[in-house]
């Protein structure tokens, strides 16, 4: 861990990512759902920003970024790559374009090779939704709280080291990291009314 990574770890003001519910078979071709933003310092929720993002679209990337503009972190977590189907969230391009190292937190081990196939065969543009997929670094695993099963991460902008220190601090309630829960509960419960 860097010194200035672990500047960071003192009272980290984290931000989660993750998306709201909606219908994968829906033949609606403005279907919707919530992105949902949470952040947090410690337990205490400081800010909470939503969007809206198509089903299977290219947007989340774009959307992300806008509800990030003015927003001040120490990490950003994603809930996993993919949002709203495979609507996929590019970290390289949101570190690049704001200087937030990007955690990808998933509960289960990453399927590259499912995605890949599911990405030909559904989409026409899957070279470029892959390129970002591909472009991510190692996938780790890490036993987050004793007794639980691990959790899998990749990091854009920070070491291995300090996402598992992030990782450790932020599993206040279970093995997924508190502002990632949270933005999921809000996500799906705004979904349920709205999209």
């Amino acid at each position: 861990m860097t010194s200035s990574e672990s500047e960071r770890m003192g009272e980290s003001r984290l931000l989660g990512v993750e998306d709201g519910s909606f219908n994968a078979f829906s033949r609606d071709t403005d279907s919707h759902t919530v992105l949902c933003g949470v952040s947090m310092t410690g337990g205490r929720i400081e800010d909470v920003l939503i969007s809206r993002i198509e089903v299977d679209g290219f947007d989340a990337t774009e959307k992300l970024l806008g509800m990030l503009n003015g927003v001040e972190a120490d990490a950003i977590i994603l809930g996993g790559i993919t949002f709203a189907g495979f609507n996929i969230i590019d970290p390289s391009s949101i570190f690049d374009e704001i200087g937030m190292p990007v955690i990808i937190y998933s509960g289960k081990k990453p399927d590259d090779e499912a995605m890949l196939f599911a990405l030909k065969k559904h989409f026409d543009d899957w070279t470029e939704r892959w390129k970002i997929v591909e472009g991510l670094g190692e996938v780790y695993e890490l036993v987050v709280r004793p007794c639980d099963p691990p959790v899998y991460f990749e990091t854009v902008g920070g070491s291995k080291d300090w996402a598992e220190a992030v990782l450790r601090s932020s599993a206040l309630v279970c093995r997924i990291p508190e502002p990632v829960r949270v933005a999921g509960l809000i996500a799906r419960g705004l979904s349920r009314q709205s999209c």
